[in-house]
């Protein structure tokens, strides 16, 4: 027997292969959140009979369209090994810029320049938001400062910004162009639930099935590992950051359409409800690991809580409270069900 096969026969008897678990509760977590939802119908219908109406169930539907925007967002950034703060402020000053710019002077408090015709007024909501996500991601990936502390900056700049362009007041003069999609229904079903089941739908898939796709596990999984086995890790980051504010933008006409109005406060405080709802989903905040239909699942399970709530009587000021629980909550449930070891 030659010296090279009693190694291998050696290290083949040392190391024994580790034995397959019969159970991994990390396998089920993008699943973790369907019983619950469930046992939250059965709730709902205990406490108020109205609460599996139709009009009912919509109405939670069409209110969780604008956040669901924002949470697929997030989950793409955050599968990526980034993150964005800033998508609760892009909601509101996209809308309130595009507006601005097409809007003419009615003789009210706000006055817009009137630069461009109104029917651009979606194009042009969907290029601030981009722009916004191209700044970020040229800041963190070419300047490399901190992505936490740029965001955060840029939350901060965007709603002072979005306070000073509205002048802190509502805007009620919008084109009817620009709020056709947040009011409209199809097939008796609101269109903004049609168009996000749609995005998740393309996005899931992307993840799924695309080679960028599946770049974006790899790179929040180890980006030096991704970037030796060939992928553009800043190329498709940036693209990621890019996307996930033209998705809150257009998550902006969305709630535009479906309020009637701007608020000078649109979006404000989203960003804890936004992460409640991914990291219940199982999207996990390392990078790497999650899926849509799971964030999903986290966005429809926060909206069923406060459905329930309602429905029972519970002040709506416990709300906070409650997103805050969850997140602990559901980060220690994640800690565990992922066997990470702590260092």
């Amino acid at each position: 027997m030659s010296p090279t096969t009693e190694v291998r026969a050696l290290s083949a008897t040392a190391v024994p292969a580790p034995a397959e678990p019969r159970f991994q509760l990390a396998r089920y977590r993008d699943l973790s959140l369907v019983p619950v939802l469930l046992v939250l119908g059965i709730i709902g219908f205990a406490v108020s009979p109205a609460f599996l109406t139709s009009a009912n169930l919509l109405g939670v539907g069409q209110q969780a369209t604008e956040l669901s925007l924002l949470v697929l967002a997030e989950a793409l950034i955050l599968i990526a090994g980034r993150m964005d703060l800033s998508l609760e402020s892009t909601i509101g000053v996209a809308p309130v810029i595009a507006i601005w710019l097409v809007a003419a002077d009615h003789g009210a408090r706000f006055t817009g320049l009137g630069l461009f015709p109104e029917w651009t007024a979606i194009p042009l909501c969907l290029l601030v938001g981009a722009v916004i996500g191209a700044i970020n991601g040229f800041l963190i990936l070419k300047l490399r400062l901190n992505g936490f502390i740029v965001t955060l900056g840029a939350l901060t700049l965007l709603r002072g910004l979005q306070v000073a362009v509205s002048q802190g007041q509502s805007i009620v003069n919008l084109p009817g162009s620009f709020t056709y999609l947040g009011r409209t229904s199809w097939l008796g079903v609101p269109a903004a639930i049609w168009i996000c089941g749609l995005l998740f739908l393309i996005g899931g898939s992307a993840l799924a099935w695309l080679r960028h796709g599946r770049a974006l596990y790899a790179i929040g999984g180890n980006a030096e590992a991704a970037r030796a086995a060939g992928i553009r890790v800043d190329r498709i980051t940036w693209a990621v950051l890019i996307v996930g504010s033209l998705l809150a933008a257009f998550a902006g006409i969305l709630y535009t359409g479906h309020y009637g109005s701007i608020s000078a406060d649109q979006g404000n405080g989203w960003i804890f409800q936004v992460f409640a709802a991914t990291v219940i989903g199982g999207v996990s905040l390392n990078g790497g690991r999650g899926t849509l239909f799971g964030a999903l699942t986290g966005v429809l399970t926060l909206q069923l809580v406060l459905n329930v709530m309602t429905l029972g009587g519970v002040p709506p000021l416990w709300n906070q409270f409650l997103n805050g629980a969850i997140i602990i909550v559901a980060l220690t449930i994640s800690r565990f069900a992922s066997g990470e070891k702590q260092e």
